[in-house]
């Protein structure tokens, strides 16, 4: 298990920190094909409950090209959506639960469900790229607190966790993890941030953010597992043996780039 876990994210490393470092039309391509992916894993996990209309998987398909890729070529630091799509998403996901004239096949629970997914998705991979266009130093920055965090968090608890954080939702994780992913992801990226992006900015307030991202980022993997329970699921696939499949992996990175946009206007 810790074999294949070990490989595949050496593989995946060894595909992704060249796509990374070179940006532009291949990097906006990629994670749009990550999206889609990750897409297609909230979609199966909705079906091990309820089978999705044909009709409705190809409409979020559409909404979260759109969302991803309207402003895919934007410089600004500034996020937009043109309302236009908004509105249209919420009309094409809620007025099938009318027209299916059968709650069984499609109801509005269904519908919200879909729309705040597809939102949820759909910004996430459109800041992913606005911020690696942006900056790649701070996107490396933003990389860095998640994976310190999340190894460290894994090694720890491994190594002395004994109590549990939330075991309804990970029996695994530990408080022991949760402490010793925070210290060491908050202290890496610090000194990455102070030593390689800018050493003038206020050291305190950088360990707060740092911690603040940390602790989200974990508490943002701990969500996606409480997914996964109400499911019935183990990981959303199996497309990187020992790690799982798409959400799996970008559970912390998803809402350490949420939280930083608190933060854009300042770091």
């Amino acid at each position: 298990m810790m074999k294949n876990r070990i490989i595949s994210a050496i593989i995946v490393l060894a595909i992704l920190i060249p796509i990374i470092l070179y940006g532009g039309m291949l990097f906006n391509i990629v994670a749009y094909l990550i999206g889609l992916m990750a897409l297609k894993e909230f979609l199966d996990a909705k079906n091990k409950r309820k089978t999705i209309p044909l009709f409705i998987k190809v409409m979020s398909y559409i909404f979260l090209t759109l969302i991803i890729l309207v402003d895919v070529n934007s410089t600004s630091d500034v996020f937009s959506l043109d309302y236009r799509v908004i509105a249209a998403l919420f009309i094409s996901f809620l007025l099938p639960a009318v027209l299916y004239h059968d709650a069984k096949k499609y109801n509005v629970k269904d519908g919200f469900y879909m729309i705040g997914g597809i939102l949820f998705l759909g910004i996430s991979m459109a800041l992913l790229i606005m911020l690696r266009h942006l900056d790649l130093k701070l996107f490396i920055f933003l990389i860095t607190i998640t994976i310190t965090t999340d190894v460290f968090a894994y090694l720890t608890g491994n190594l002395i966790g004994k109590h549990k954080l939330l075991t309804e939702i990970s029996p695994k994780k530990t408080w022991e993890g949760l402490i010793g992913g925070t210290i060491m992801g908050v202290f890496v990226s610090a000194m990455f941030y102070h030593t390689c992006i800018d050493p003038t900015f206020s050291k305190s307030y950088l360990l707060v953010i740092c911690t603040f991202l940390s602790l989200l980022g974990q508490f943002g993997d701990l969500t996606f597992s409480a997914i996964k329970r109400y499911f019935g699921l183990k990981n959303f696939s199996n497309i990187m043996p020992g790690h799982g499949g798409v959400l799996d992996r970008l559970d912390s990175i998803i809402f350490v780039i949420l939280g930083f946009t608190f933060f854009i206007t300042i770091l």
